[in-house]
């Protein structure tokens, strides 16, 4: 929640640097995570930074590792919502001043392990020492068809609101590992608590989705906060039916356990699936993309002319006022 005399994150972003950006086509307008860059005649660069900081983003008692793997895997999140694969990436390391080149060695092992995994490689960056926290910025390059990457501008009214995955893993984790869900067993809190600690970029199916989806984005801030982020840009209004909403079995059980838990589920993000606007004709290809991907696809809504979102539970309006975290 934005603090009393300050702006959000994104009026933030809309009043003071989406003018900065206005001369380059490609960031437009700051509307979306990615910015998209050309770069030869058959490719355009996909452009996206991240930074995460300890006890904001993750743990700070997470292996090193792990940590390596969500810092960029949050940028890659963001590539496979723009459609791209994965190229090169920079890193930005400002360590505590207390900190063991035993860790530092770990955390390039963690590194190295997801540049394997992920066909990516390390271009370049800067290593500092900070009075703070340990944080950690990396900037992510993917590269998509001339012309075919995917922005949260371009869904149309009447496009159906689909996302991959299942829902809530991640905000549900961070509770799993502060120890906040009692009634769950031990394997479904570790299984919520790996969702958080360890994302899952949809690498697979992004690159996929070219030419079938109009719109895109990944759920990092909340399944609510994001799909409204593709109606504000796509001009739109769009509708959420909560029990179309697809969640794990772990999921499942927290909210069963405690429907207080359906607003983390929809807004506390951290799930980095990938939400999407899809024309009824592309359904059929949607759908064989998932399947090609070994992705879950799920139908959850629907745009509409107007503005603004809503959501309901069997039919009845429920509050969707939580939009996800924000930073301000």
């Amino acid at each position: 929640m934005a603090r009393a005399g300050r702006v959000g994150e994104f009026e933030l972003i809309a009043r003071y640097f989406a003018p900065l950006a206005r001369d380059f086509e490609g960031a437009g307008g700051l509307q979306s995570d990615n910015a998209f860059l050309p770069a030869d005649a058959r490719h355009d660069l996909v452009v996206k930074t991240d930074t995460i900081v300890a006890g904001v983003h993750f743990l700070a008692d997470d292996r090193p590792g792990r940590i390596a793997a969500k810092a960029l895997r949050v940028c890659l999140s963001d590539l496979a919502a723009g459609g791209a694969t994965p190229f090169v990436y920079q890193l930005s390391l400002a360590l505590p001043s207390t900190w063991e080149e035993a860790w530092v060695a770990a955390f390039a092992k963690g590194l190295a392990a997801d540049q394997r995994r992920f066909g990516i490689v390390l271009c370049g960056g800067d290593t500092v020492v900070t009075p703070g926290p340990l944080t950690i910025t990396i900037t992510a390059f993917g590269r998509v068809g001339r012309g075919k990457g995917v922005t949260r501008a371009g869904a149309r009214a009447g496009d159906e609101l689909w996302v991959s995955g299942t829902i809530g893993d991640g905000a549900l984790g961070l509770l799993a590992a502060q120890g906040a869900l009692p009634a769950l067993t031990a394997r479904q809190r570790a299984h919520l608590e790996d969702r958080y600690r360890l994302p899952q970029p949809r690498s697979a199916l992004g690159p996929r989705l070219t030419g079938v989806v109009t719109a895109m984005a990944d759920v990092s801030d909340g399944l609510l906060a994001d799909a409204a982020h593709i109606a504000d840009a796509s001009r739109l209004a769009v509708s959420i039916e909560r029990d179309d909403v697809p969640l794990s079995p772990a999921a499942r059980a927290a909210v069963a356990a405690d429907p207080r838990l359906w607003a983390r589920v929809l807004g506390g993000g951290d799930d980095y699936e990938l939400v999407m606007a899809v024309p009824l004709r592309r359904r059929a290809a949607l759908q064989a993309a998932g399947q090609a991907a070994g992705l879950r696809i799920t139908r959850i809504g629907q745009f509409a002319r107007g503005s603004g979102l809503s959501a309901t539970a069997g039919g009845r309006a429920i509050d969707a006022r939580r939009k996800g975290y924000v930073h301000f």
